[in-house]
């Protein structure tokens, strides 16, 4: 059938759709004969109602499904015959005054926009790169060696030093007043390691068992707890215990601990080192792969259907929702929040989408069955058992789908690497990890 199609404005289409009467009626008698086979009414038997009772207690909401059937059918077979890439769900109004024996509806839909990608190679990306140094498998033992040290107690005239353990009583007080939080006996804690606030854990410092201080503390304006925050209390402390830590040699002993197979410092580096450099690889990959997302994002010129960034912002909306009800907040589904928050993210998420979409149809950038398969023995790598793993990723269609999602972005970034001018840049191992993301 001939579909005309009137343009609304950027994305926005216009169908009209008629159908039949009598296809209607047909489709409605058939559903009602099938419910009368089944339908339980009291005074008859099942099976038994008369159909001009069936048709008086159900016409009226068969007649509404056949019709939301029929036009949607009508619907799809226009789109297809159009081939228009229809974005969301169609509004659907019936007409006035349509031609004898037809029911007459106008559709008002979105369609997917074209999407133009201007020429890569005059976008200008920034590819981090990044070593496993000696110096990060020093900084890693040493981790190792802290979560595995011992405490003896110091002498009673020694001070208190970076890395000992102390046992303290304290109590503060904001303008003479006890706070809640503000007290506790036998309270253990590491100096120097950030456990406490700068100011309780520089009066400790130096201090000797059995003696006492009192010393201001500033709470921060962004402190925890909101009763405290931006005050200044007095506290008085007193030390009960000092204990010297003691870390385990790096030898063969330790690695032996730390279930390394040849049970050697050599072993145990080359583990730490295999892990550190998986670590890097993923880490620069998802920097690599933002840095590429940006500039595709800059060169892609395209209109955004409203329809799938409303979509994209209920998502959003749910997920906002599902974390305050995570953190105990009551009635969080019911919770204000406006939907202008999300809307820069959901617009950028559905244009990277539509992007990425373009890119992977026009250069074949499916991921392929030994891609999935690399990628996840590459992530079962670091467990205990990783054909486990393996089979838990094959095991169930949606995980699959999401490691199918990220290979086809990294076939994404290689091709954009490909062909944009790349300035490379080398970092630090430690600047690489602080960074977040």
């Amino acid at each position: 059938m001939a579909v005309t199609v009137e343009t609304l404005e950027k994305l926005e289409r216009k169908i009209t759709l008629s159908v039949p009467v009598t296809l209607i009626q047909s489709e409605v008698d058939t559903r009602l004969k099938r419910l009368a086979r089944t339908v339980k009414m009291d005074g008859f038997r099942p099976g038994k109602v008369p159909m001009n009772v069936v048709a008086q207690r159900y016409g009226y909401s068969v007649q509404y499904e056949v019709l939301n059937d029929k036009v949607g059918e009508a619907f799809a077979v226009a789109a297809n015959e159009a081939n228009l890439r229809v974005a969301g769900q169609p509004r659907i109004t019936e007409k006035e005054g349509a031609p004898e024996g037809q029911v007459t509806f106008d559709a008002i839909f979105e369609v997917f926009p074209e999407v133009k990608i201007a020429d890569l190679s005059d976008a200008e990306v920034e590819k981090l790169s990044a070593e496993v140094t000696d110096a990060a498998i020093d900084k890693t033992i040493d981790i190792l060696r802290k979560q595995r040290r011992s405490f003896a107690q110091r002498a009673m005239d020694a001070a208190a030093q970076d890395g000992d353990r102390v046992t303290v009583d304290f109590e503060g007080k904001i303008d003479g007043e006890p706070f809640e939080g503000g007290k506790a006996e036998d309270f253990q804690f590491l100096v120097g390691e950030g456990q406490m606030l700068k100011e309780f854990e520089d009066a400790v410092r130096g201090m000797k068992s059995g003696e006492s201080k009192t010393f201001p503390l500033a709470f921060p304006a962004e402190y925890h707890g909101k009763d405290v925050a931006g005050k200044t209390a007095d506290f008085l402390v007193t030390i009960k215990k000092i204990e010297a830590a003691h870390l385990p040699e790096v030898n063969d002993a330790l690695a032996k601990s730390l279930g390394i197979a040849d049970g050697s410092v050599e072993g145990l580096r080359a583990d730490i080192k295999k892990n550190l450099e998986r670590e890097v690889k993923f880490r620069l990959l998802a920097r690599n792969k933002q840095a590429v997302m940006d500039a595709l994002v800059a060169k892609a010129e395209l209109d955004l259907p409203n329809s799938s960034v409303q979509a994209e912002i209920a998502r959003l909306l749910e997920g906002a929702r599902a974390e305050l009800k995570q953190r105990g907040i009551k009635d969080a589904d019911k919770a204000e929040i406006p939907e202008d928050v999300f809307r820069p993210q959901a617009e950028r998420r559905v244009r990277l989408g539509l992007v990425l979409a373009e890119l992977v149809r026009a250069n074949e950038l499916q991921a392929k069955p030994e891609q999935l398969k690399a990628h996840i023995d590459e992530l079962a790598a670091s467990y205990e058992k990783p054909e486990d793993v393996v089979r838990w990723y094959f095991g169930d269609r949606q995980r699959l789908a999401e490691v199918e999602a990220v290979v086809i972005e990294n076939n994404v970034t290689e091709f954009v690497l490909s062909k944009a001018k790349v300035v490379e840049k080398a970092v630090s191992f430690d600047e690489l990890m602080a960074q977040q993301g």
